[in-house]
């Protein structure tokens, strides 16, 4: 997508409000797709498995959801602060002990150390929120660039998910299709900002959190399950895919 961590391009490009985009290799013969971005590539789309599962889920918003329910209790910002991070470390822990991917905890986890040491430094407690700004800023930039360029990022992905060239950048319809989803990219993050920097500026901090919590996992589900039906050809495909049983007469 944060909190510390809403929703972004691909996982290694790391915004760290976006839940872990990583996911087993398919399968030879089966349908690919994943969690996060993986979902791209799959036959049907799961919404479930794109914000991360249940884990995912309470992993992205639990840090953020934790410091603004103290802050807002409380009005002290470092009970709310070490709250965060606790349950940002809790969570990398549990990653270690289970011995399953921590790159997703890991990534959370310096996200909310990042905004905590701004806040702490700056004594505000809308600062928890500033490196998300910063993130989502960076994605506008970065994705409209790659439009720009005729390098869209949805179709860099989606290639790399189906494990094929970039042939389709000489194909008119394929190129306008993956730019028109990396348009409804950066209108998401652009829309993050839209609400978050105001709220920022007027040191909003529960607000803020609120609109973080609500514009992170929630909308990045909902641009996946977009961007699935533009890009996806299972997704036009799948009910054609099984002609209907022919009917018996008696």
């Amino acid at each position: 997508m944060t909190e510390n961590r809403e929703a972004g391009p691909a996982q290694d490009t790391s915004d760290p409000e976006l839940p872990d985009q990583s996911g087993p290799a398919p399968r030879r013969g089966a349908v690919p797709g994943g969690r996060g971005m993986g979902q791209l590539a799959a036959g049907e789309f799961s919404l479930a498995a794109s914000i991360g599962g249940v884990r995912g889920l309470v992993e992205s918003t639990a840090p953020g959801l934790v410091f603004v329910v103290v802050f807002v209790a409380t009005r002290e910002l470092m009970p709310a602060l070490i709250s965060s991070v606790a349950v940002a470390v809790v969570a990398t822990i549990a990653r270690l002990v289970s011995r399953t991917p921590v790159t997703q905890a890991l990534g959370g986890l310096l996200g909310v150390a990042i905004g905590a040491i701004w806040a702490w430094r700056t004594g505000e407690a809308q600062d928890y929120f500033r490196w998300g700004l910063y993130v989502n800023a960076a994605f506008v930039v970065g994705v409209t660039a790659s439009i720009l360029a005729r390098w869209p990022v949805v179709g860099v992905i989606v290639s790399s998910l189906f494990g094929k060239g970039f042939e389709w950048r000489a194909d008119r319809a394929l190129l306008r299709r993956y730019s028109l989803a990396s348009w409804l990219w950066v209108g998401a993050f652009a829309a993050r900002l839209a609400v978050q920097v105001p709220l920022y500026l007027n040191a909003e901090a529960g607000w803020l959190g609120t609109a973080r919590l609500v514009m992170g996992l929630p909308l990045w589900a909902l641009v996946l399950w977009i961007t699935w039906l533009l890009v996806n050809p299972r997704a036009g495909a799948a009910a054609q895919a099984d002609p209907p049983a022919p009917q018996t007469t008696r």
